[in-house]
């Protein structure tokens, strides 16, 4: 049983989650998914099922999502 969640915690090691991809994934290389935890959301590479999650505050990701929506971080993409 996980006791604490944490940043870099192997998504096998969380209790059993909802993991939710973007419709517009591939299904298999290029896709990030998204889990509640408790009060947190967690994402993980989907290429890598049971390697690190990030946990994020709601806030966290809600200003993510603002920032990805506005065109903030288009200098990153491909």
């Amino acid at each position: 049983m996980v006791t604490a969640v944490y940043n870099g915690i192997g998504a096998g090691e969380l209790p059993v989650l909802e993991w939710v991809k973007a419709s517009v994934s591939d299904g298999v290389n290029d896709c990030v998914e998204l889990a509640v935890v408790g009060e947190n959301i967690a994402m993980r590479n989907s290429r890598d099922p049971g390697g690190p999650a990030l946990i994020f505050t709601r806030r966290e990701l809600s200003a993510f999502i603002d920032g990805a929506t506005k065109g903030e971080f288009q200098e990153m993409t491909v």
